[in-house]
């Protein structure tokens, strides 16, 4: 990492650079360490320019989006902490349907602005803790819907560094995967296709899953939402329930008492707890059901 920053400064206006910056201060787990570089580019053209160095120099980035799944190491991360921070525009065509948004605007926004258009099918969207562009990464869902069933196109930037709008049969969309990090490819903003609706109704079903996940997640605690993915054919809270670990805590760390599914953050814990525990929980549920648990929620950097 010597001289990244110098390097950076060709790329990325100063102001733009942060040095060490924790990245607790960026995950909703609320835990991690430095970044050697944080960068928020102001466009695209910054953003193609900080990714073509860092490929050039081979130095390690990641694309951040809001942190909402995502674990850092207490160690930090030896690389470029890219943030989307600034691509967060989000427009509405309210004759057309279509929703143009940044991929940094978060979900909770785009469904906001989609209600006060009366444009429907995004409300299982409203409480997703990210932003878009995880979102199209990930297929994102919730509550019987994903982002496959409203995305209508989404526009990239490849490892060329030129820009390519993909049709959603281009994404190869599945079960929290897509054609994105396969190909090294940036989320820059995407089209989502919604339907007329009916205020009122949209409102009370926003409403309603609101009321639904304060009721059954752990909202009270720093968490990333569902830790484990769910395995074909089974719900991994479940699994983890019967292996009897609710409750079950490593330091800090807890499976929520709540939500089986969930691992929070209950008292100061440690990226290491928040790990120890999750590979804890791996083992047990394997030795009791045979079922290997995968995570959903990213690591970066170092334990």
């Amino acid at each position: 990492m010597t001289g990244i920053y110098e390097k950076l400064l060709g790329a990325a206006d100063k102001d733009h650079i942060k040095i060490g910056e924790e990245m607790r201060k960026h995950t909703s787990f609320r835990v991690g360490g430095p970044a050697a570089c944080f960068v928020t580019p102001a466009d695209g053209k910054e953003l193609a320019a900080v990714l073509a160095l860092c490929r050039r120099e081979e130095v390690p980035f990641f694309i951040l989006g809001n942190g909402s799944n995502l674990l850092v190491g207490d160690d930090g991360f030896d690389g470029v902490v890219i943030s989307m921070e600034c691509f967060s525009s989000c427009q509405v065509d309210k004759e057309t349907g279509i929703v143009k948004a940044g991929a940094g605007a978060s979900l909770a926004r785009i469904a906001q602005e989609a209600y006060k258009a009366s444009l429907t099918g995004f409300e299982f969207a409203a409480g997703i803790p990210g932003t878009l562009g995880g979102a199209v990464v990930m297929n994102a869902g919730a509550y019987g819907s994903e982002m496959k069933e409203v995305l209508k196109s989404v526009k990239v930037l490849t490892p060329q560094g030129e820009e390519k709008e993909l049709s959603v049969s281009e994404l190869s969309l599945g079960y929290r995967t897509s054609c994105i990090i396969p190909n090294q490819y940036v989320v820059l903003e995407a089209k989502i296709r919604l339907r007329d609706g009916d205020e009122i109704s949209i409102k009370s079903r926003m409403d309603e899953l609101a009321r639904r996940r304060k009721e059954k997640q752990p909202l009270e605690y720093p968490s990333a939402g569902s830790t484990f993915k769910r395995p074909e054919g089974y719900f991994a809270g479940k699994l983890i329930e019967d292996a009897g670990l609710r409750g079950f805590s490593l330091g800090g760390a807890q499976v929520s008492e709540k939500h089986c599914g969930f691992v929070i953050n209950k008292e100061n814990a440690t990226a290491a707890d928040i790990r120890n525990l999750c590979e804890e929980v791996k083992k047990r549920v394997f030795k009791n059901s045979g079922v290997a648990l995968e995570m959903e929620v990213k690591k970066l950097g170092r334990f």
